[in-house]
């Protein structure tokens, strides 16, 4: 398997090249010290809480249909008359652009007999038309066309447009609320996190491709986005070549987070003055918005970016991992060297990181009314748990995005 070469990528300016230096500077003293950030104590999470079927379901109900989700980049959707068809936590969606270029996300089944109206995936289209009867929709969701409505009788164009869902877009990605009605008070939900989203500059990258990757449950898949402790065991002819083992800089804004891993090219900033130094080429941040949307490499030329997502039962999740480039590849060698990222990040996270967790998954029922333990040194999966059940015990959202006690 060919590791990719890390390009820097995005440069950062002000406040955001500042605060990477910063992380730096932490992650050179964890390398002087040989140590990481550490969360107060260890966490203990009960293992029915990734098997028990009632629990998943309410956590679908309570959180995943009801916050603001991630659910596509705005690479994805470039133009006007553009369109994306996901599902997400058993819903199907279309996000579309109209005319105007402005988002909107409906529920992608037709008010006639509740066909999927798009196929998954993104693509151009001036109108949406069902595959069943030839209903069409426009790209704002209203009804504009009936097939045969002389036969059919008279249809209430309002009554059978699509059902609208909130969407609204920062940062080059696009958020949906898959409760209709409900408000996302977007800003207040993201936080802190927003000028390091907006520091990505995610809306002027190049969207090079999108691969659907099936997993275990989704929080087993979701730990292991939030803690480097695995990399020297499970990654060690992939990820450890490149980044150091148990070595991060952990912060919490929120309910979201940020890991920041120690790269090996580490080890030669040590000795040389800050001024000199390049977080692109020495970190490895993965910024991550809860509830399921990692953005890994987001200083690089070559990002990937990971939209996580229960399945329709406990035991099964699906991921859909994208790459992005700071522009189009315009040679055979930009392509390759494109191809083989989106390759690396494929196999290591379905061969290493889920096949592992498929084993997590087979081993949940012998380990029935035990718990699994986090270490001090796995404060990201810590604080996602703590996170997760305090939004399940209705715990609301400050101006910052902090849960309140």
């Amino acid at each position: 398997m060919t590791t990719p070469t890390y390009v820097p990528g995005t440069g950062l300016d002000g406040a955001a090249h500042a605060d990477a230096l910063r992380v730096m500077e932490r992650l050179v003293r964890h390398y002087r010290d040989k140590t990481t950030d550490l969360a107060d104590g260890q966490w203990r999470e009960p293992v029915r809480n990734y098997a028990d079927p009632d629990l998943f379901r309410a956590e679908i109900e309570q959180v995943h249909r009801r916050i603001p989700l991630p659910l596509a980049l705005s690479c994805e959707l470039p133009g006007p008359h553009s369109y994306k068809a996901i599902e997400a936590a058993g819903i199907p969606v279309v996000i579309t652009r109209d005319g105007d270029g402005r988002a909107h996300a409906m529920v992608n089944a037709c008010r006639h007999r509740g066909a999927e109206i798009v196929g998954p995936g993104t693509g151009d289209a001036r109108h949406l038309t069902c595959p069943y009867h030839a209903w069409s929709y426009d790209l704002r969701g209203c009804l504009t066309g009936v097939y045969g409505e002389k036969t059919f009788g008279p249809v209430d164009r309002a009554e059978r447009s699509l059902i609208a869902l909130p969407v609204e877009e920062r940062a080059g990605i696009i958020f949906v609320c898959l409760t209709p009605g409900l408000e996302l008070e977007l800003d207040a939900w993201l936080g802190d996190t927003l000028p390091l989203l907006e520091a990505l500059r995610l809306e002027t990258r190049h969207h090079h491709s999108t691969r659907l990757i099936k997993g275990p449950n989704w929080k087993v898949v979701v730990d292991g986005y939030l803690e480097g402790y695995h990399f020297a065991s499970l990654h060690r002819t992939t990820v450890f070549k490149t980044n150091l083992s148990n070595m991060a800089a952990f912060d919490a804004y929120g309910p979201h987070q940020r890991n920041v891993f120690a790269l090996r090219p580490i080890a030669g900033a040590v000795s040389r003055p800050p001024e000199t130094w390049d977080p692109a080429t020495c970190t490895g941040p993965i910024l991550w918005i809860f509830p399921g949307l990692a953005i890994a490499g987001g200083l690089r030329h070559q990002t990937a970016v990971s939209l996580v997502f229960p399945g329709r039962h406990v035991g099964e999740s699906h991921t859909h991992q994208l790459i992005l480039l700071n522009e189009p590849p315009s040679t055979e060698e930009e392509i390759k060297s494109a191809d083989q990222a989106r390759d690396w990040f494929h196999d290591v996270v379905l061969d290493e990181d889920y096949l592992t967790g498929e084993g997590v998954q087979r081993g949940m029922e012998a380990l029935s009314g035990t718990d699994y333990v986090f270490g001090r040194n796995e404060p990201g999966v810590q604080h996602f748990h703590r996170a997760l059940n305090g939004l399940m015990d209705g715990r609301k959202l400050d101006g910052t995005g902090a849960l309140s006690s």
